[in-house]
Order: C-alpha cells, then sequence, then structure tokens
C-alpha cells in the first residue's frame, strides 16, 4: 500500500499548495457540498475550542470561522445507533437499531429506510464515505448498497479483531478488515496509518468532485481504542497518545478544508465536525474528557452524550458564534435537506431544522419538546428547556473504581437509580443536585412527554412496545 499512500500525499500536498486555480464556476443553481467529520468516542472537552489542553489549531480556527454548538447530542451513547441516527434523521429505536452491531450480524439498516446521501442523490450529489460504517458487515448492509458511491475503511469498530482485550474477553473474530467499496483490500493488524489515509482519499475525493455537488462522510475511527497514529504526531503531545491521536485528527480537518480551499468550493461547502458518543471512560489514559459533564460513554448522562460541535459555511454562517440551543445528531438530516433543497424521506422522521440556530437568526431549540434519551430500548431521561429527567434505571460508572492504563480497561460498576431525579442542567450542568422535589409540576410535564413518546417508540423498562417502531434489515 506505500506506492498508493505516497501518490495520495503527494496529491494532498501539491493541491493544498495551488491556491491560484481559477475557481470554479459556481452558480445559484448549484447545490451546496457538504461534508461531515465524525470522530469515534471523543468527548466533550477533547477539542481546545470546548476547553482542552490539547493543541487542536484546526479545529480552533473553525469555530473561528463558523459556529460552536455547545448543547450539541448524540442521539444514543453508542458506536452503531449513533450512527443510525446522524444518517437517517431518525431515533435509532425509531428503526431497529440498537448498541453496536457486532461482526457477522444478522442484522443491519434496512434498505427501506433514507440516508443521507441517499436524500441527496437525487439532486446530482457525488456521495463517498471514508472510515469506520458500523451499521451491519453483511454485503446487503454495506455503504454502496446505502446511497453512497465509494467507500475506504472499516466495517466496524476498530477493536472488533482478536488482537484487543475487552474487559478480560477476547473477540474471536479475524483481524479487521479493510474495505473498499464491496471488496475487502487488506486486514489491519497495524492502524497507524489508517487516520492519514482515509484523510489522503478525503482530499482526492474532493478534488476529483470539485465541478459536481457532494457529499462526503469522513467517519474517523480514532479516538475509539486501541489508539494508532503515524510517526507525525507520535509523541507531539502533552497528553500521551491520546493528545498525539487528536491532534492528528486535527490535522486531518486541517487537510481537507484546506483542499476546500485550495479547490476554491469552500464559499459552497458546509463542513461540520462532531463525535458518535462521548469518551470510553474505562480506559483511563486512553480516553477523552467529558468535563464539566457527568460520566461518558454508554450512559445518558450528560458525558454520555453531550459532544462537541462545530459548523463552517462562509457567507452563510456567522464567523465566531457560540448558540446554546439543544440540537441533537437526528437534526442534521432535516438541516441538510433545508439547505439543499432536498426532499424529506416519505418515512417519519425524528429530527427537525436546525438551520436557523446555525445561522444565527435564532438560539431556540428546533425540537418542541425536546430530546428523550434511550439506551438500546429504556427511556432513559427526557430534556425539556434546561431541564433534565431521569427515569429509574442503571447506569455505569467508574467513580470509585480504578481507572483503566495504556490500553487496558478498568472495571465498570452499576449503580441503579431508584427514583426520579431532576436537573437545571443551565445551572448545573455537572448534574449534581436533583430538583425532583422542589418541582413537581416540571416532574409532571415531562412525564407526560415521556409517555407519549413511550407509545410511539416503546420502553422496555416499563415493558411498553412502541407502536411507530420499524424494523431493521435483516440477513
Amino acid at each position: 500500500m506505500k506506492p498508493i499512500f505516497y501518490i495520495l500525499f503527494g496529491l494532498c500536498i501539491m493541491g493544498c499548495k495551488q491556491v491560484q486555480k481559477q475557481p470554479v464556476d459556481v452558480t445559484e443553481t448549484r447545490p451546496p457540498n457538504i461534508v461531515i467529520i465524525l470522530t469515534d468516542d471523543q468527548g466533550y472537552n477533547d477539542v481546545g475550542a470546548f476547553g482542552s489542553e490539547i493543541s487542536t489549531p484546526n479545529l480552533d480556527q473553525m469555530a473561528l470561522e463558523g459556529v460552536k454548538l455547545t448543547n450539541f447530542y448524540a442521539a444514543q451513547p453508542v458506536c452503531s445507533a449513533s450512527r443510525a441516527a446522524l444518517l437517517t434523521g431518525c431515533y435509532p429505536n425509531r428503526i431497529g437499531i440498537h448498541n453496536a452491531f457486532m461482526p457477522n450480524s444478522k442484522v443491519g439498516i434496512n434498505s427501506k429506510e433514507t440516508t443521507l446521501p441517499e436524500l441527496l442523490k437525487p439532486l446530482g450529489y457525488k456521495t463517498a464515505i471514508y472510515g469506520k460504517w458500523h451499521l451491519g458487515d453483511a454485503p446487503q448492509f454495506l455503504p454502496t448498497k446505502h446511497g453512497f458511491d465509494e467507500w475506504y475503511g472499516i466495517p466496524y469498530s476498530n477493536d472488533m479483531w482478536p488482537k484487543h482485550p475487552q474487559q478480560g474477553s477476547i473477540y474471536n473474530f479475524d483481524d479487521l478488515p479493510l474495505y473498499q467499496n464491496e471488496k475487502v483490500i487488506d486486514t489491519l493488524q497495524d492502524q497507524s496509518q489508517l487516520t492519514t489515509n482515509i484523510t489522503l482519499k478525503s482530499v482526492e475525493f474532493i478534488y476529483k468532485n470539485k465541478e459536481n455537488p457532494f457529499f462526503l462522510y469522513v467517519a474517523h475511527p480514532q479516538p475509539h481504542v486501541p489508539l494508532y497514529v503515524s510517526n507525525k504526531f507520535k509523541g507531539k503531545s502533552n497528553k500521551g497518545l491520546y493528545g498525539d491521536v487528536i491532534m492528528e485528527l486535527d490535522w486531518s480537518v486541517g487537510q481537507i478544508i484546506g483542499a476546500l480551499k485550495a479547490a476554491h468550493i469552500d464559499d459552497n461547502t458546509l463542513v461540520i465536525f462532531t463525535s458518535d458518543n462521548g469518551p470510553w471512560l474505562s480506559y483511563g489514559n486512553h480516553a477523552g474528557s467529558a468535563q464539566p459533564f457527568r460520566e461518558g460513554k454508554g450512559t445518558a448522562w450528560e458525558g454520555g452524550q453531550r459532544e462537541p460541535f462545530i459548523a463552517v459555511f462562509p457567507d452563510s454562517i456567522p464567523s465566531g458564534t457560540t448558540r446554546n440551543a439543544p440540537v441533537m445528531a437526528i437534526d442534521l438530516l432535516p438541516t441538510i435537506a433545508e439547505i439543499t433543497g432536498a426532499t424529506l424521506p416519505n418515512q417519519k422522521i425524528d429530527g427537525t431544522s436546525a438551520w436557523s440556530v446555525l445561522k444565527g437568526a435564532k438560539d431556540e431549540s428546533p425540537q418542541e419538546a425536546y430530546f428523550f434519551y434511550y439506551r438500546v430500548n429504556e427511556l432513559f431521561g427526557v430534556r425539556y428547556g434546561n431541564w433534565k429527567m431521569y427515569f429509574p434505571h442503571t447506569y455505569r460508572t467508574m467513580k470509585g473504581q480504578k481507572a483503566g492504563k495504556d490500553g487496558m480497561p478498568g472495571t465498570y460498576r452499576n449503580i441503579k437509580l431508584s427514583e426520579i431525579e431532576l436537573y437545571d442542567l443551565e445551572n448545573d450542568p455537572s448534574e449534581t443536585t436533583n430538583l425532583a422535589i422542589d418541582h413537581p409540576e416540571v416532574v409532571a410535564k415531562i412525564s407526560e412527554l415521556a409517555d407519549e413518546k413511550r407509545k410511539e417508540l416503546g420502553d422496555s423498562l416499563l415493558g411498553v412496545e412502541g407502536k411507530e417502531v420499524r424494523p431493521a434489515g435483516s440477513l
């Protein structure tokens, strides 16, 4: 693979320096390009613009040139469910997708669901995903069967291979497969060049399609454990290997935005950066930070689902702005539909366009009842205004536990939440003071909203079956 690497690296460097090219003739009738950069298990506090000490100059520049959302949420705090929501605009349990799919899964995303690339292709968009898919690894579930013209990457999480320990057990699968479209072209025992190669593929796609509208989905497998970084950034950060990985991801963002500018199409491109869920805290120094929020990946507490979010769209999104309105990943599909003029899916979705928030017209959530926090098919909590209420459930924590180190995980302990808890996120973002007793009217209102949503989507905590759920695809 080395010759391909050096050719693509040359294209990237040459392209990013060719700033004197004649600009592409972008007319008012040409819809904008869409680029979504999604990282894996990156915490809210793992970007400089969100308080990190790790150097992220390219992401910080994005925040200076665009909008930063401080209340952006993944739809669920786990891989497959989160990605399904982003690509379909639906709560994952509405479309039958729960948790994280294992290799050789018998289920995946249903062909009847409309994904973002399928939404955009009728408008002439070229579409590509470079990186992690994780919505089914059987042939019928692969990205090229769901609207993507091109795919280079891995079918599931980068730890789903035999050499990586999982809290005392080892997955019994072949080495991590690397796909080009529908063909396995390699197996990855060493992932140190994967972030670089995904970046170079993305840059090449931008230049190849600079005269067409395109949708580029860059789904980096890092910083999900096991951590890998190229020699370009090894030992470069002040935060160990995890910091090195974040620095390389920031470099990737810079390369992609640099290519858009060099191709003179950045003015007509919406670039979004976010993560799929919070940090995997059991891995200690190989995990990120969700500070100041409580808990991390796998929980409905703020640290599990509140993510860094930055969007840049010159002349459309005011530069250097911050919006505090709650927005969720389910809102991205209808937002992009509004921006591009695409037709929304025929089947019901849960998201609402947040374009008015991004462009600065208002700082209010697009959702009337805000957000419902499911884990698998259990309704853990609801956000309503600045209130967030949790129903009795069991969650995992590393509090009081010995953290993992250098790639080995610590052990979670489970805590049973036995009563309703209510938090004021505006004044208590760390969720430390339960106000349920003091605000019975808020508890009653949110309980009513939850009962209505249970009728739609179900709640296995209470044995309620949803009347408006659709099945996942199955073999």
